[in-house]
Parts: structure tokens; sequence; C-alpha cells
């Protein structure tokens, strides 16, 4: 029998769902020289004890030549998965039923694998921005999706996954004032005077995938939309709210997590839409606003996200002592150290 090379797309949330169902394949195929070539890129899979070894980026060079030449090509699509599109499986289980065939089943949680040096550096960063911004709670706030364009200077998400701008710049507000400290999780970057929100917004340019990862792992609370951010504050177990508007929660989110809030806003009006098996411009357009919020909503999300926060407690942070004379050296209490990593899911 020809080993498989498994051919990963799409975006990263999508890359770390796949984990569970390639450590199900690892155990129970007896194809011990599977490969997994990934066109997003492989950041997530670095450091997997049973994977990383077998990633591939799509550009490595030779990799058809050397091997997939002589394998058989799968290209696994969860969106095509009856129990998913008939909002029976989560990304995961459909990921597992592409690759394995065994059905429906629980699956464990993703597997990430944080080095000491990113772990640090997420520590540093929230540490920093509470001193900076003199705030004891740091949200990491995810508004935007990858379905997020700028049209005439306005980021507009046709497929009504991303916060409406004028949601995100008034909920931003509704933390600050709150007396939290916000670190912006986007790509789009927003003009903070011509928004008129306070200066104290974090954003971290050119932060990598593994780096928000850590930031996340040490965050009071993170909220967001249906994009990677939350499949990370999942893997990393931090407290959550979760907006979704034109896609199912039992398809993309976590709604039986303890951890995790829900506000499912296309309830009642959503149309599935059947992305990467045809396209439906008639459903589109009843999704577009289904993530535009009133205020009545947004004070709704502010509570929910008050009730989140408060029962965290901070089990994840390290205790960080900074000597006076070397800024560049973090002493830290070994056993909480060893806490916060095993929490954090990381191999030191």
């Amino acid at each position: 029998m020809r080993s498989k090379a498994f051919v990963i797309n799409g975006g990263a949330g999508r890359v770390l769902c796949s984990i569970p169902a390639f450590e199900q394949y690892y155990k129970e195929s007896g194809d011990e020289d599977f490969i997994i070539v990934c066109e997003g890129g492989t950041e997530l899979y670095k450091g997997h004890p049973l994977l990383d070894s077998r990633c591939y980026d799509h550009w490595h060079k030779n990799l058809f030549k050397d091997k997939l030449k002589d394998m058989d090509i799968v290209t696994p699509e969860p969106y095509r998965i009856w129990e998913y599109y008939n909002q029976k499986a989560s990304l995961a289980q459909g990921f597992d039923i592409a690759i394995n065939n065994k059905g429906i089943r629980d699956l464990p949680v993703p597997t990430l694998k944080l080095s000491r040096e990113e772990l640090l550096n997420g520590i540093k960063i929230i540490e920093e921005s509470k001193e900076k911004l003199k705030k004891d709670k740091i949200v990491v706030f995810q508004p935007f999706g990858r379905g997020i364009a700028e049209n005439c200077g306005v980021p507009v998400d046709p497929t009504g996954r991303s916060f409406e701008f004028q949601n995100v710049i008034s909920v931003i507000k509704k933390f600050q004032d709150q007396g939290w400290g916000v670190i912006l999780f986007s790509e789009v970057q927003l003009d903070t005077k011509k928004a008129k929100l306070k200066d104290d917004l974090i954003k971290l340019e050119g932060a990598n995938l593994r780096l928000w990862a850590a930031v996340i792992a040490e965050a009071d609370l993170f909220v967001g939309c249906d994009s990677v951010g939350q499949h990370l504050s999942y893997v990393l177990e931090t407290p959550t709210v979760v907006v979704i508007g034109s896609t199912y929660p039992i398809n993309v989110s976590y709604p039986e997590n303890n951890k995790f809030k829900v506000m499912d806003l296309g309830e009642i009006d959503r149309q599935y839409s059947p992305i990467r098996i045809t396209m439906d411009e008639a459903v589109d357009r009843n999704n577009e606003r289904l993530m535009s919020m009133t205020d009545a909503i947004e004070n709704y999300l502010l509570e929910a996200c008050k009730s989140v926060i408060k029962k965290s407690n901070n089990s994840k942070q390290l205790v960080l002592d900074k000597p006076k004379n070397d800024k560049n050296k973090i002493t830290m209490k070994k056993n909480v150290l060893a806490e916060s990593i095993s929490n954090a899911g990381a191999s030191v």
C-alpha cells in the first residue's frame, strides 16, 4: 500500500483543527511514512512530537520528485463532509472523518507546542502591556476574520464573519472604559486618532502566529470572531468570548467548553453558506450583516466578558522578578514556571 501525502489548505484555524485527526491517523493507520503538505505554512505543526518531522511547506525544494511522486495525494476537506454541512460535526471532527473515516467521535484538544522562549515572550508582552497601560487586566481582541477587505477605507467582510467596523471601535471603547487594556489582534490597522480611541491600544506589529499564541496564553481574556484566535484560546485554555454570525457554533467554535461563551448573532436568520462546495450569492447577501450589533448587544457582550474574566484565576501567570541592574534578565519561581508550561501544553 502506498503511503499518503495529505495536502492541507486554507487558514491557520483549519491547520490547528487538523492536528487531532492526524494524531489518530498516526496511531490507527499503520502508514508510517505519511506526510503533510501545508499550503498555508507549517507554523502551527512546529514542535509537534509526531507531526513536525512529517510536515512540508508546499514550496519545499524537490518535494514532488523526492516524496509526492510515489505517494497517494489526498486533500481532506471538512466542508465537504455531510456531518459538517448538516451541523452535526465540528471542524476537527470533519477533518477526522475525511482522514480516518471513523464517523463522529470525541477528539483530544489539538496539541500545540510552544517553546520556553515563545512562552517567555508572551509573558513579557502581557506584563509590559499591563505596566505601560497601568491595567491589571489585558484583553486580546481579534475582530476580523480572513474574509476582511478594505472598501473606501473601511474594513468590510462580505462573508459575515467579522465584527462590523463601527462595532469594533465601540467595543474597544467599552473595554477601555471598563479599565481593561486591549491588545488588537488584526492585520487591519486602526487609526486610533481618527477613531477617537484612547492611546492605550496595544498593536503587535509583525507578530507571527506562535507569538500570538503565547500572548493569548497569558492574556486575561480573548474576544474574537470566527477566526484563528478562538482556536488558539481553546487550545491554551484562555477564558474566551466569541461572537458568531454567518457560521454555526457547532462547526467552527466550542459552545460546550466551560471557558467559552459563544454569542450567536445569526441563530435566527442565518443560512448555511456552502463554501468550498459551491457559491451562493443569495445566501451571502442574507448573511452579510448578521454581525452588526446594536448598543444593547454590545452591552450584552461586555457583560459576558465581565462574567468570564471574573472566573479567570490567573493560574497561568508567571511571577516575574526583573532585576534592577539588568533589564534583560528575568528570574522566576521554578514551580510556577513548571505549572504554567504544563497548563499551556508547551515543551521545554
